[in-house]
């Protein structure tokens, strides 16, 4: 009931807020937790998420964790889809095309995704709002680790704001930990030293380029690959960015929780010149944000919270995702 009266709450403030948002961009990303459709594709390993499957992926549950997910993309943009919204563990493109159908914006939003080499067919994706950007081009970008594991692709969107700025974009999903922190962490920084080279050759042409890179690192802002590798450690180097999470970390918050303890895999990292940029749209108070409403949570018998995921094993509990969305403002100077 709670989460019904808050979305109504924002719709009906909605003409107001979008008065507001005249000069700003909402960017968002959200691992959304095995968005599946519930048709089996024989070359990827999805048959777990069909409905014969081990975790009887209904048509039913789909069409639920489609409505779930608009639902909280709709809170975190004040009843309106944000206006960048990058995924993380989507299938293919068709969930997004269902995903914006469901929430009535398949004129408003467009769909960039590209196919990616992992085994269970899970890929990157990004929507957009074409009434605020104006798209340029995209591809994607393979990450190359000298091994038989094949790690997914980052995804690369380049737009205009307002006539004004030229926005890069990365999607990024890197390899995860399963197998081990240490063991798989040679892996993530290879993924940190292809996104490291992408940055540095749009800054070699442009040194004061407009960049932002969101998503599910599988590593916290203070491990090798994001603080030394991609050097998103907010120092005064010339080369670094900065991190909008690392802040958030530091206070011991994070957007997934395992056994209990929480870290931020899910991330949103900037060029200096969306953090001090003299002109066109910078990020609104240098910030980040975690999505974390109550109704997006799960709190169990002993008080422990966590976001409210769908699946536990092959156990359905019917929740939003295992992770919490990120989000921040850009506004334009």
């Amino acid at each position: 009931m709670k989460k019904y009266l808050l979305l109504s709450l924002l719709i009906v403030t909605t003409a107001i807020l979008n008065a507001q948002n005249k000069n700003q961009i909402s960017i968002a990303f959200y691992n959304v937790e095995n968005l599946f459709d519930t048709i089996n594709d024989p070359i990827t390993k999805d048959d777990e998420f069909t409905p014969t499957g081990n975790k009887k992926w209904s048509f039913e549950r789909y069409e639920k964790k489609l409505t779930d997910i608009s639902d909280v993309l709709s809170a975190i943009g004040n009843g309106n889809l944000p206006d960048i919204t990058g995924f993380a563990e989507i299938e293919n493109r068709k969930v997004l095309d269902d995903l914006l159908s469901t929430d009535n914006k398949s004129e408003q939003y467009k769909i960039i995704h590209e196919e990616s080499p992992d085994a269970r067919g899970i890929d990157v994706g990004l929507i957009y709002n074409i009434e605020k950007l104006n798209y340029l081009n995209h591809k994607k970008i393979p990450v190359h680790t000298g091994s038989e594991y094949k790690v997914r692709d980052i995804l690369y969107a380049r737009f205009i704001l307002d006539h004004i700025d030229t926005l890069h974009v990365f999607v990024n999903h890197w390899k995860s930990r399963s197998g081990g922190q240490e063991q798989t962490e040679p892996e993530r920084i290879q993924c940190a030293e292809t996104l490291k080279g992408e940055i540095d050759s749009i800054r070699k042409i442009n040194s004061m380029a407009k960049i932002i890179a969101v998503g599910d690192f599988n590593d916290t802002p203070n491990d090798i690959s994001i603080f030394k590798t991609l050097m998103a450690n907010n120092s005064n180097d010339p080369g670094a960015l900065t991190n909008l999470m690392l802040p958030i970390a530091e206070q011991g918050l994070g957007t997934h929780s395992y056994r209990g303890n929480w870290s931020a895999l899910d991330q949103i990292i900037v060029s200096k010149s969306l953090i001090n940029g003299d002109t066109g749209y910078t990020v609104l108070n240098s910030e980040a944000h975690i999505f974390s409403a109550d109704w997006i949570t799960f709190t169990s018998k002993q008080g422990t919270k966590s976001p409210n995921r769908t699946y536990g094993g092959n156990n359905y509990y019917g929740g939003y995702s295992d992770h919490y969305p990120v989000y921040t403002i850009l506004k334009k100077k």
